[in-house]
């Protein structure tokens, strides 16, 4: 064998050692943020801190989305981060305010979380309203929706709002939490709420 052709040949064996434990080096970087990544998409990561704990946790355990005839149930994160890949990175680098503000001790008294409830209200009402109530048609969906079977009015606001191409945070704020003060006006000041919506 010449020795060209030997270092060739560890030339090959030193790239096919280095691909491979790059290969093994890259599973385990993305197996460990994947693994973090659902552990932060957890309703008991989501209650940990205690502003979410004792305020809107508290209110979600009073919801139908906690508790119901048919024993489904919708939790934090189905509400409040996306499923596909790709947003709920952006979701979860988002949420670095809130760490942010959980250690600068923003809302860490209910007169705080109070102070700020309707910014906070806002906040996700505009989120849901740009992407069309997404994390709620996870489980809501228009198309499978039995009108015989709901409520007279409920049924027609139901189709009236699916022709006007409404979505689900049009009508349905406070579903799970309960609206802050003044809320209506909140709502319209963000131009959050159509004007031939009666919210109750």
């Amino acid at each position: 064998m010449s020795e060209g052709s030997a270092g060739k040949g560890i030339w090959k064996t030193l790239f096919s050692g280095t691909m491979i434990i790059g290969v093994v080096i890259g599973v385990i970087l993305w197996g460990g943020f994947n693994w973090a990544l659902e552990l932060t998409n957890t309703e008991s990561f989501c209650i940990s801190c205690h502003e979410m704990k004792d305020n809107v946790y508290e209110e979600y355990t009073n919801s139908p989305h906690y508790m119901n005839a048919s024993g489904v149930r919708a939790t934090c994160p189905d509400c409040h981060v996306p499923r596909p890949w790709i947003h709920k990175v952006i979701r979860k680098i988002k949420a670095s305010n809130e760490l942010f503000h959980h250690f600068m001790g923003t809302i860490d008294t209910r007169e705080k979380f109070l102070k700020h409830r309707g910014e906070l209200a806002v906040s996700v009402w505009k989120t849901m309203k740009a992407t069309n109530s997404r994390e709620c048609r996870n489980c809501h969906g228009e198309t499978y929706m039995d009108f015989d079977k709901q409520d007279p009015r409920a049924a027609e606001r139901h189709e009236e709002a699916f022709d006007a191409g409404m979505t689900c945070i049009d009508c349905h704020k406070g579903i799970a939490h309960q609206l802050p003060k003044g809320w209506k006006e909140l709502a319209k000041k963000h131009g959050l709420m159509p004007k031939d919506v009666e919210q109750d």
